[in-house]
């Protein structure tokens, strides 16, 4: 949060106005109030952390290194603080980061397998809880500032963490993989144990803060982020509920999701605006739409600075199409038919 306090106000009395003295103090502490309003700055410094490509099968296998694709938060150490990938400050416990080195470190903050929500819930407590971040793990796999190759890194990374030498800061094990049955003996294996999927990490590769095939992630399916734009009623069983969300793809598609909600997001639908994730199969040769897209979750770690700068508008133009929502259901469409603002997105 930035505060900005006015160090002299002046009052300009226009010449020719007769304002009474209550009409010029009522001026003055509308100033004052106003200029002490806290102000979000509206961008925050992003980590220079490198993004993943989708895996695909014509890769040469023997030029990667494979590890376990952590279900967590992604967490920038920078060499003072921990941050987000969209560069908001992480509030840690002191204990969780003393001693740590004072240089980069790029990892993930892990709770377990199929514990996401519970990451993420921790992570962006503004007011850290002690119990709960003693459930956390930061799974180290990169070091971002060293020269070197990844090979080079992974190997300079392990004298790091065994010298940090805290139970719950780790060293990502990393493997070489044969072949592709090799490779999905391997995801299969993982995926049996609640794991999410694998990340590949071209060894030959400098650190470099794109996203490219020099990063890789494997998972079982397919799945993507998009945003909430509308929401649609529901019919039959979901009449007077929610429907299906209305969402758009990073790339400007629209499609909806209806498949996967529960009962309780059909009460309480993600707001407008929020970035939720998707699995599909495929895509449609002709129109590029997801093919059987269904809702996962929603992605709170997705911070609204994350997000495209362009406005969010209800595609619907029938601003009653929520009319046969139950009251609760329509408390919360309401925003359906306000533009909704949002900033610069930066996808998984």
């Amino acid at each position: 949060m930035t505060y900005f306090t006015p160090v002299q106000v002046k009052i300009h009395c226009w010449s020719g106005v007769n304002l009474s003295n209550w009409v010029r103090l009522c001026i003055l502490s509308l100033t004052l109030v106003f200029c002490c309003l806290p102000i979000r700055a509206t961008e925050l410094a992003l980590p220079p952390i490198m993004l993943a490509n989708v895996f695909r099968g014509d890769v040469t296998l023997a030029d990667y290194w494979v590890s376990e694709k952590f279900d967590g938060m992604r967490g920038y150490w920078d060499g003072e603080k921990l941050s987000t990938r969209s560069g908001e400050h992480i509030e840690a416990p002191v204990w969780f980061t003393a001693g740590w080195p004072k240089i980069p470190l790029d990892g993930e903050l892990w709770v377990g397998r199929g514990q996401f929500s519970r990451a993420v819930s921790t992570v962006r407590k503004k007011i850290p809880d002690e119990a709960q971040w003693r459930t956390l793990h930061f799974m180290v796999f990169d070091l971002p500032a060293h020269p070197g190759s990844y090979s080079e890194r992974n190997a300079a990374l392990q004298p790091v963490i065994a010298q940090i030498g805290q139970p719950w800061v780790h060293h990502v094990e990393q493997f070489k993989i044969a072949d592709q049955a090799t490779l999905r003996a391997m995801l299969k294996r993982v995926v049996k144990q609640g794991g999410e999927g694998l990340m590949l990490h071209r060894g030959a590769s400098l650190y470099r803060a794109v996203r490219s095939d020099d990063l890789l992630k494997l998972k079982p399916y397919e799945d993507a982020e998009a945003k909430v734009v509308a929401y649609l009623p529901g019919t039959g069983k979901y009449a007077g509920t929610l429907g299906a969300l209305e969402v758009e793809s990073a790339d400007g598609l629209r499609f909806r999701l209806g498949t996967g909600l529960s009962n309780a997001d059909r009460r309480h639908p993600p707001r407008l605006g929020s970035w939720v994730t998707y699995r599909y199969n495929g895509l449609n040769e002709k129109t590029g739409i997801p093919r059987f897209a269904r809702f996962i979750r929603v992605r709170e770690d997705y911070d609204s600075l994350e997000i495209g700068s362009e406005p969010l508008i209800n595609i619907h133009k029938n601003s009653n199409q929520n009319s046969t929502l139950k009251p609760e259901v329509k408390a919360t469409c309401a925003a359906c038919v306000e533009p909704v603002k949002t900033q610069n997105h930066i996808t998984n």
